[in-house]
């Protein structure tokens, strides 16, 4: 296995190398972690709405834990099928104004199961060039044909359409808010699109979720296009602050996944304890607004300060904002400058993005107060001078 060896150390020349670090939440000071033993203002959590030490998900957890215990002992489709897992799939239909919803373990696994499902060698899956990893690896694994579109291109989607008309089924997947970037798709011209070419489409809400919509449901809702989505996926480690994901759509299409979404059938249940978390996440997020609030003020002046400090930053309004440098081993000598200054924001390197466009990753929580954001833009610019990404 030599050839792996020599394969890290290429990694390593080109700082594309990448290893683990530990990492702990603080209970009492939601917008920090420990790395090793330094405390952290945490700019690099999805932990968007601050919920993830809650104390009414800690307890409802713990309850459950001591009543049901450890684990769910088998797949949901043998019995590991909790009743707590019917509750809450009646209850995201309901705050998703849809018919059915289906609970899988995580994100991941809910993008492959769904797409894997939904088409096949006699089809083809458009979508953004921007899309996550977990939508990419779905596509490839369905062995449908794989058809990229450039970043919220419209006309480029349509050239591709056209191209595959003879496609058995086609369907269009696109996040909601782009992961990396934080942009937002352009879901309107998506759903005349989609209707126009009679095809699919498929919105991963999971770094939108609770974050836009009355009660959080996401950005198809914000924008009055829940209703013309086929299939809505969200997770519940972003903005709810727990683990697992879901996908809301038709009862017909419910029943589809549960026979034919393989990390469904295959996977374990998720405990009992965490089905119960999600319950109690998903009550937090529909009536603690103010979260909500917190989370677009937040976002919107630390973005405006970024930018009046010379950074180039991302557009969007979403609370990732990304400080884009360029050059790899300067975006790591960035990271590694805010650690040491108590700021805890990884560098974001290819392939996550693309070439000579690397990044340090600002993520922010309903959790961060307004004095701990401008002494962090304080940090960030001083730094930027100090490598010289910010002119003197």
């Amino acid at each position: 296995m030599k050839w792996i060896e020599k394969e890290l150390e290429l990694l390593a020349n080109t700082s594309m190398k990448r290893s683990l670090h530990d990492s702990s939440p603080v209970s009492e000071s939601p917008g920090y972690t420990f790395r090793g033993e330094r405390l952290l203002l945490n700019l690099s959590s999805n932990d968007y709405l601050g919920l993830a030490q809650h104390p009414a998900i800690i307890e409802v957890m713990r309850e459950t834990l001591l009543k049901e215990g450890v684990g769910a002992g088998a797949s949901r489709l043998v019995t590991g099928n909790s009743p707590l897992y019917s509750r809450l799939e009646a209850a995201l239909a309901e705050w998703q104004n849809c018919e059915a919803a289906l609970v899988f373990a995580n994100g991941y696994m809910a993008n492959v199961g769904v797409i894997g499902a939904l088409v096949g060698r006699d089809d083809v899956v458009l979508s953004d060039q921007m899309n996550h990893a977990s939508i990419v690896d779905g596509i490839v694994l369905s062995r449908a044909e794989h058809a990229r579109y450039r970043h919220n291109d419209m006309e480029h989607l349509r050239a591709l359409l056209n191209k595959h008309s003879n496609k058995r089924r086609k369907l269009i997947v696109t996040d909601a808010v782009f992961s990396m970037d934080g942009d937002q798709a352009r879901l309107q011209e998506l759903v005349r699109i989609k209707q126009e070419y009679g095809a699919l489409l498929m919105v991963d809400e999971a770094h939108s979720g609770g974050i836009y919509g009355m009660r959080g449901e996401g950005l198809c809702h914000e924008l009055g296009l829940q209703n013309n989505v086929d299939i809505h996926m969200g997770t519940f480690s972003k903005s709810f602050g727990v683990y697992g994901a879901y996908i809301c759509g038709s009862r017909m299409l419910i029943q589809w996944l549960v026979n034919k979404a393989r990390p469904l059938i295959y996977s374990t249940a998720l405990p009992p304890a965490i089905v119960a978390g999600i319950s109690k996440a998903l009550l937090l997020v529909q009536v603690e607004h103010w979260r909500r609030e917190r989370i677009s003020v937040a976002s919107k002046v630390f973005r405006s300060a970024l930018c009046t400090a010379g950074f180039q930053i991302g557009t969007g309004d979403s609370p990732i904002v990304p400080l884009i440098i360029g050059d790899n081993a300067k975006t790591l000598r960035f990271s590694e400058a805010l650690e040491a200054s108590g700021i805890a924001s990884v560098a974001i390197r290819p392939p996550t993005v693309p070439d000579g466009t690397a990044q340090i990753r600002f993520t922010l929580s309903a959790a961060h107060t307004d004095r701990e954001l401008t002494d962090a833009v304080a940090q960030i610019r001083a730094i930027g001078h100090q490598l010289g990404v910010l002119s003197l």
